[in-house]
C-alpha cells in the first residue's frame, strides 16, 4: 500500500493552509533551528502575551504576566530547597491554577515534570514514585494526608520531600516591581531538545504503569502540529479553550497547557468533571471545547448546556460512540470532531477537521509530517480498506519507556511506533480506527471487533453504557459477551437485544451472554475499565 501522510490541499502563499501554519510554528518554536527547551515555552508566551488572559479559574482570573512571575516564584524555591536541571518532581492534585503554576515551575528549573493521576491505587502509586525516583513530590492539600501516610509506612524514600500546592503559591501575595524585576533576570536553563523532559505514566491497562519519556522535540513538534490542525478547524490564536479533562492527562496537557502557552489563548479551568462546576466553567464562554465520550454524554443529560460559543468540539481518549455523536447533534445541533492519539505520540495523530457524517471511527488524515503505515502480524504494509496495526512515524513519537528497554524495544522500531490500535487507509490518506488490538475478539478464525457490537447495543434507548469483551470457551476459542448498563433490566430487554444484533450483526459476532449491572467501572479519564470486566 505505501504509507500515508498529511494531504496538502487548500493553499495560502503557495503552501497549504494547515502546512503553512505548521512552518511558521516551528519557526517560532526553533529560533536557532534546534527546538526551545518546552521549559522556555511560558517565557516565550510572557514575553509576546504578558496582558492576555492566561487562565480564568473559579475565584480568579491571570495574565501571562502573572502566570510567568509566580512559576518564577515557585521556581526559585525550588532551587532554595535544592533542586537541580535533570531532577524529576512529581506533581499530583486536580485541575487548578496552581497545577499550572508548579508545572511550569518545576520545568523553567530544568527539571523532569511527572504528572501523576490522582485517581491511582496505591500499589500503582509506590511504583510510579519509585521508578521516577523524584527529587520532590508537589502534592494538593486533599491529597497531602495519604502522601504523608505513604512516608511513614516508608513507601516512600525519606530523601523525597513532601510540598503543598497552597504552600507554594501564595495568591495573598501581591506582586511588586521587585518581583517583576526578578522574573524579567530569571534565566532558564536550555537542555538538549532531545533530553528527557516529560514522564507520563500510562494507566497500566496492560500492567504496572509505564512512563512514557517525552523530550522537548517530541513536545513541541506535536504542539505545532496541533495548532496547525485546529486553524483549519477554524480556530487561530487567543481563543478560549475550555478545560475540564483531567491535567495529569497527556491529551489535556497538549491542548490546555502547552499549545495556549504556545497560541497566546486562555484556559477556562475547570477543577473536575462535575455538572455545577462544567456549567459555572461555560459562563466564561469558551471557544473550544475538548472532552472524551463520557462528558459529552454527560453533556447530553444536562440537555441545556450553554455551548453556543465554542466553535469546535474535539473529542479523544476513546471511541466516541455513534449513539453520544447522534443525541449531542439532536439535543444541541453540533457536531463533534473525532480525534485520535496515545500518550506515545505526544500524544495527538489526527483530528477530523472536516467535522462531517462520517463514522466516528474514522478521524481524517494525520498532522503534518506524521507518516501512518497499517500492517499485517509479519509486519507488511496492507492495501487500503485493510484492517491491520497502525504505525506512525515522527518527531512527536516518544523517546522509549522509562527504565524499560525491552517494553521499548516491543513498540519502536527504526522510528516507527506501534500504536497497538487496528486502523484502515482508505484511498485518501484517511485513518479509521476500529479498536485495540488487544480487544479483538477471535472466534472461530473470525476476527470480532467489539467497537462494532458496542455500537449496535447502544442504539437501544434503554442503554446506558456497554463494553464488549472475549471470553474464553474451549471449544470455539473466544466468545463476544457485553457488559451492560441498561435503565431498566430483565427478559424482555434481554430479548430486545438479541433482537437488534440478529438485525445489524453477522450471527457469529451476536453476544453470546449479556451480563447487567448497575454502572460500568471507568478510569480517570472516562474511558471503561475493560480489565476489571475480564476477571468478573
Amino acid at each position: 500500500m505505501g504509507q500515508f501522510f498529511c494531504q496538502k490541499k487548500q493553499m495560502v502563499n503557495g503552501l497549504p493552509i494547515e502546512w503553512a501554519v505548521y512552518e511558521k510554528a516551528l519557526q517560532a518554536l526553533k529560533p536557532q533551528g534546534e527546538f526551545l527547551f518546552v521549559g522556555h515555552l511560558l517565557q516565550r508566551a510572557y514575553q509576546r502575551y504578558a496582558e492576555q488572559l492566561a487562565l480564568i479559574g473559579a475565584s480568579r482570573c491571570i495574565t501571562y504576566r502573572e502566570l510567568y512571575i509566580r512559576s518564577v516564584m515557585v521556581s526559585e524555591q525550588l532551587y532554595a530547597l535544592g533542586i537541580q536541571s535533570g531532577d524529576s518532581v512529581v506533581v499530583c492534585g486536580e485541575n487548578s491554577l496552581e497545577f499550572y503554576v508548579a508545572y511550569w515551575a518545576i520545568l523553567q528549573c530544568g527539571g523532569i515534570a511527572v504528572p501523576v493521576n490522582t485517581y491511582l491505587h496505591e500499589r500503582e502509586l509506590t511504583h510510579i514514585i519509585y521508578d521516577s525516583a523524584p527529587r520532590f513530590i508537589i502534592c494538593a492539600d486533599a491529597l497531602h494526608e495519604m502522601f504523608t501516610g505513604l512516608h511513614e509506612r516508608s513507601l516512600i524514600k525519606d530523601s523525597i520531600e513532601l510540598l503543598r500546592l497552597s504552600t507554594l503559591v501564595n495568591w495573598d501575595l501581591v506582586l511588586t516591581q521587585e518581583h517583576i524585576e526578578a522574573a524579567d533576570t530569571y534565566s532558564i536553563p536550555q537542555r538538549d531538545q532531545d533530553e528527557l523532559a516529560l514522564l507520563l505514566y500510562t494507566s497500566g491497562t496492560t500492567g504496572l504503569p509505564k512512563g512514557v519519556m517525552l523530550s522537548s522535540r517530541n513536545i513541541m513538534t506535536n504542539v505545532a502540529q496541533v495548532a496547525a490542525r485546529f486553524a483549519m478547524c477554524g480556530l487561530s490564536a487567543g481563543e478560549r479553550i475550555f478545560c475540564v479533562l483531567p491535567l495529569f492527562h497527556v491529551f489535556a496537557q497538549n491542548v490546555c497547557i502547552w499549545t495556549p502557552a504556545m497560541t497566546g489563548s486562555a484556559v477556562i479551568v475547570v477543577q473536575k468533571i462535575d455538572r455545577k462546576l462544567i456549567l459555572q466553567g461555560l459562563r466564561h464562554k469558551p471557544t473550544l471545547f475538548v472532552g472524551v465520550p463520557a462528558l459529552y454524554g454527560l453533556l447530553c443529560l444536562m440537555k441545556t448546556a450553554p455551548l453556543e460559543s465554542v466553535r469546535l468540539f474535539v473529542s479523544g481518549a476513546d471511541m466516541l460512540p455513534d449513539k453520544i455523536r447522534l443525541a449531542f447533534s439532536l439535543i444541541y445541533g453540533r457536531k463533534i470532531a473525532s480525534g485520535y492519539g496515545l500518550t506515545e505520540a505526544s500524544p495527538v495523530i489526527a483530528i477530523h477537521y472536516e467535522n462531517n457524517d462520517d463514522l466516528t471511527q474514522d478521524v481524517g488524515s494525520p498532522l503534518c509530517e506524521l507518516v501512518c503505515d497499517v500492517r499485517n502480524d509479519e509486519g507488511e504494509s496492507l492495501a487500503c480498506e485493510q484492517v491491520g496495526t497502525l504505525w506512525v512515524k515522527g518527531d512527536n513519537v516518544m523517546m522509549g519507556y522509562y527504565h524499560d528497554p525491552e517494553q521499548t524495544a516491543k513498540v519502536l522500531s527504526d522510528g516507527w511506533l506501534n500504536t497497538g490500535d487496528l486502523a484502515t487507509i482508505n484511498f485518501f490518506g484517511k485513518l479509521a480506527i476500529k479498536g485495540r488490538l488487544k480487544d479483538v475478539i477471535i472466534h472461530k478464525g473470525f476476527n470480532i471487533y467489539p467497537a462494532e457490537i458496542e455500537n449496535v447495543l447502544l442504539r437501544h434507548p434503554g442503554v446506558v453504557k456497554v463494553a464488549v469483551i472475549g471470553h474464553e470457551e474451549s471449544l470455539n476459542g473466544q466468545i463476544p459477551v457485553a457488559f451492560i448498563a441498561a435503565k431498566v433490566q430483565g427478559d424482555e430487554l434481554d430479548r430486545e437485544l438479541k433482537t437488534l444484533c440478529m438485525h445489524n450483526l453477522a450471527t457469529y459476532k451476536i453476544p453470546k451472554r449479556f451480563i447487567y449491572v448497575d454502572d460500568l467501572p471507568m478510569n480517570a479519564t472516562g474511558k471503561i475499565d475493560k480489565k476489571q470486566l475480564r476477571v468478573y
